[in-house]
């Protein structure tokens, strides 16, 4: 099994065994050529130096981005959010409209450190809510064109709106948790995680009225409404305590 701290899979060595495989001078049934003016180039001290040189800089210069970035937006952090696959995000997906199937909500940790979504179908991701948010609105402009209403000036309208109920959800649990003085293990980013779930049942809904009409819609959303409660529910309380 790989190993849970790690976030992706690592794939760098068999790509370069496999570019070298095919680009050898000997794999492609061609003599290997005599010294070229770029090699000379290459074996020339001060050309090697001034290699040197600018990789160092470049290596500072990322360096220094990096910190400066992590300074106003957690990279790090974020990374760990979206170390998913496909296993994942389709138990995820049944577990957003099925959560009454589910009975351990517990988080695994390892050393005191959450594993990666990808090995824990209860670890809160944003690659779902960012993915979900993106095809609500798609499908939400969908459904204004079959109502002859659709405008391109309306999608902006309709993500603006999405995202500034989103904050103010998050804004709204936040100033609660401060009030009552809760300790809790939930970050601000897995308040997003987690209130961006409904995304998926909304994107339901929309598709269900589509398809069959006001019916199919309320009989949907209201599914989708009480699955994302318990969901939130269950998922979110052993957080808190």
């Amino acid at each position: 099994m790989a190993d849970p701290h790690q976030l992706f899979d690592d794939t760098s060595s068999a790509q370069s065994q496999g570019y070298g495989a095919q680009r050898g001078p000997s794999s492609l049934g061609y003599p290997a050529a005599s010294t070229s003016p770029q090699a000379a180039f290459l074996d020339d001290p001060v050309s090697n130096m001034a290699m040197a040189y600018g990789s160092s800089l470049a290596a500072q210069g990322k360096e220094l981005v990096d910190k400066n970035i992590d300074r106003f937006i957690p990279i790090t952090k974020l990374k760990y959010y979206f170390a998913v696959d496909t296993l994942y995000v389709g138990k995820k997906l049944g577990l957003l409209f099925f959560p009454y199937l589910h009975q351990d909500w517990e988080v695994q940790y390892q050393q005191d450190t959450p594993v990666a979504p990808r090995f824990d179908v209860n670890a809160p991701d944003l690659y779902i809510p960012a993915m979900a948010f993106i095809t609500y609105v798609l499908v939400a402009g969908l459904a204004l064109g079959t109502q002859d209403r659709f405008s391109p000036d309306l999608l902006g309208l309709q993500a603006s709106s999405a995202l500034a109920w989103l904050t103010l959800e998050v804004l709204a649990i936040l100033l609660s948790l401060y009030l009552v003085t809760v300790n809790t293990d939930l970050t601000t980013i897995d308040l997003v995680a987690f209130l961006g779930y409904k995304y998926v049942g909304m994107i339901g809904g929309v598709l269900m009225g589509l398809l069959f009409g006001k019916t199919g819609y309320y009989l949907v959303l209201g599914w989708c409404c009480v699955s994302i409660f318990v969901f939130m529910g269950l998922g979110k309380s052993i957080t808190i305590c």
